[in-house]
């Protein structure tokens, strides 16, 4: 779908052989090796940011997609990442893509770790967003923090995202508040807008997070492809420190940014400088 941005972009779908139907959307050059973007807790894929995702589709393809049992996919969210990473793997695979670049933010950079576990000669690069390591410190409290941040935003009537993904500085308000806005051009979609993720499957992502928060620490050392890592200097949700400089200790082949001022989402407070980073380290 090349000459298109992700805001017009058509939703399609594909049918798996163990009968889940996947919703995705695909966008950018075909030629080369694309990226295959693993969203977030609770996300579909209008929650992606659209000018990130343009930026990146200048120079790849780009493929979103919703895990099975959120958004527009069918089937049963499972409640473990190495099961998640598993659904990502058959998408892949029923996309007849043999080599892939990935890029995983929050809950997603769990699952994209696992999928190296399950599968290492899959990708060649990899981006890690605002994620950690498993048993990683404090990441069995993502439920607690998701829980109260909701209730907040319940009776301040604001977005979750505010503060899960953005500092309380007026540099991370004033980001939060443009971020919002681009997410809202993606919900005025004249057609085709993802459906919002029910509340079992959230609750079972949930699960799925604190079993892997409270697991066994995962040998990483095989890893050896290139990866990048990112995050805001004040990630409430995977705390900046010391899982970020641990995913970057663990990884013998990475490079480590952290962002001033940012929060878990510092990809999107600092979308064009992370366009820029991810688009030149994807071309090395």
């Amino acid at each position: 779908m090349k000459n298109t941005t992700y805001t017009k972009v058509p939703t399609q779908k594909i049918r798996a052989n163990n009968g889940v139907t996947y919703a995705y959307r695909d966008l950018g050059d075909p030629v080369g090796v694309p990226l295959v973007a693993v969203t977030h807790l609770s996300a579909n894929l209008d929650n992606w940011d659209p000018e990130v995702i343009d930026g990146l589709a200048r120079h790849q393809r780009v493929i979103t997609f919703d895990y099975q049992g959120v958004g527009s996919s069918s089937g049963r969210v499972p409640t473990s990442i190495q099961g998640m990473a598993s659904d990502t793997l058959n998408f892949i695979k029923i996309m007849h893509l043999t080599k892939v670049n990935l890029l995983g933010f929050s809950m997603g950079g769990m699952v994209v770790q696992e999928m190296l576990l399950q599968q290492p000669e899959l990708a060649q690069h990899v981006i890690l967003a605002g994620t950690g390591p498993r048993g990683g410190q404090g990441i069995e409290h993502v439920t607690k923090i998701s829980d109260l941040d909701l209730l907040r935003a319940i009776f301040t009537l604001t977005d979750i995202k505010t503060t899960l993904f953005f500092t309380r500085t007026e540099n991370g308000k004033t980001s939060a508040k443009q971020f919002l806005k681009r997410l809202k051009r993606l919900k005025r979609r004249q057609q085709q807008r993802d459906r919002t993720i029910s509340w079992v499957a959230y609750r079972r992502q949930l699960k799925a997070i604190n079993r892997w928060g409270r697991d066994k620490p995962a040998d990483l050392s095989g890893i050896t492809q290139p990866v990048l890592i990112l995050n805001g200097d004040h990630d409430r949700m995977v705390p900046t420190e010391p899982n970020t400089y641990d995913l970057h200790r663990q990884l013998t082949n990475s490079q480590l940014v952290i962002y001033p001022d940012a929060g878990h989402g510092g990809i999107f407070q600092n979308g064009p400088d992370f366009v820029k980073r991810a688009n030149e380290f994807l071309a090395e």
